[in-house]
């Protein structure tokens, strides 16, 4: 079973509605399953992971970036040593569940 952790968390910008934080976290590491009341967007600067929802997972690396959607449970598994920016809005919520 893989222990879940927190990856690095680092703000980058923070506008008057929006904000982007970097998101650093280490190959192997599973990263807490969660949900937000808005929908955000993830941009791989570094690495590679898979972004796990309840329907389908999709392979991220250097490069890519894709939306979360509001209100939907997901959880990152990183791959290699993975860098990425978070953009979201400022008022987001979240929402945290136990594996």
């Amino acid at each position: 079973m893989t222990t879940v952790s927190n990856p690095k968390v680092t703000l980058i910008e923070d506008g008057k509605k929006m904000t982007i934080k970097q998101m650093e976290a280490l190959a192997g590491q599973l990263l807490p399953r969660h949900k937000a009341s808005d929908e955000s967007v993830v941009v791989v600067l570094q690495g590679e992971c898979v972004l796990k929802f309840a329907d389908k997972d999709h392979l991220l690396s250097q490069g890519s970036s894709i939306i979360v959607p509001a209100e939907e449970w997901h959880q990152i598994k990183v791959i290699q040593d993975f860098r990425a920016l978070h953009v979201m809005p400022k008022d987001i919520q979240f929402e945290f569940k136990s594996n």
